[in-house]
């Protein structure tokens, strides 16, 4: 029967330990990309159809690189600050 050391134990844990924290490394910044990507696009869709049907009640947005880059970057809490500034300024 082979004998087992602690030392090959104690490895084999490192080795696994390594490999998960790689990984985490590796998904965490799909994770943030996967996020802008969300943002942006529930924010062009919220910008769109506040556009659309916010005429009915008198909200118009400009779409500029400006307001698209907001709405694209925070999603809803950036279509609200756009809606803020524009009602303040």
């Amino acid at each position: 029967m082979p004998q087992i050391d602690i030392f090959t134990i104690l490895a084999v844990f490192l080795a696994i330990g390594a490999i998960y924290i790689i990984g985490m490394l590796l998904v965490m910044p799909i994770r943030i990309i996967i996020k802008f990507i969300i943002n942006g696009i529930i924010g062009a869709v919220i910008l769109f159809f506040l556009n659309v049907f916010g005429g009915f009640i008198g909200i118009n947005i400009a779409i500029n690189p400006i307001t698209a880059l907001v709405a694209g970057f925070l999603g809803v809490p950036g279509v609200l600050l756009i809606l803020f500034l524009q009602y303040f300024l």
